[in-house]
């Protein structure tokens, strides 16, 4: 699990974690709580905890399950777009993974196969 939770964190750092601040933020506001209350929780300032709502920060994994201990959730939902203001749901978000996976796969299953047929016409123009 933590592996996993690692390879999404990389994905997220390059592609950005605004939607995991906006997850946070909005569970922030359902529960009726300032940025302070959650920050004297979380045992941050302020500051820093507005920089992990607008995204400005990188979260660790540890600080990940903090928050997600904190709200109730699982990391898993505080990462997923949608998840958090019911756009999508967490089973939902992990079936359009898997179809994406099980897609990127049958495409290195395919790419697999030209590079093996490619081989084969060189090398027997080649005459090996």
């Amino acid at each position: 699990m933590c592996c996993f939770l690692f390879k999404i964190l990389i994905s997220l750092k390059e592609n950005g974690m605004n939607h995991v601040g906006k997850n946070i933020k909005t569970l922030r506001k359902q529960k009726r709580w300032t940025q302070k209350d959650v920050a004297d929780q979380l045992d941050v300032s302020v500051p820093a905890f507005s920089k992990i709502e607008t995204g400005m920060t990188d979260l660790n994994i540890s600080r990940l399950n903090q928050i997600a201990r904190l709200f109730g959730v699982k990391p898993a939902d505080l990462l997923t777009d949608g998840v958090i203001d019911g756009s999508t749901t967490s089973s939902g978000a992990l079936d359009l993974m898997k179809a994406q996976l099980a897609a990127k796969e049958e495409e290195i299953i395919r790419l697999q196969s030209k590079v093996i047929m490619l081989y084969e016409t060189v090398r027997s123009s080649r005459g090996d």
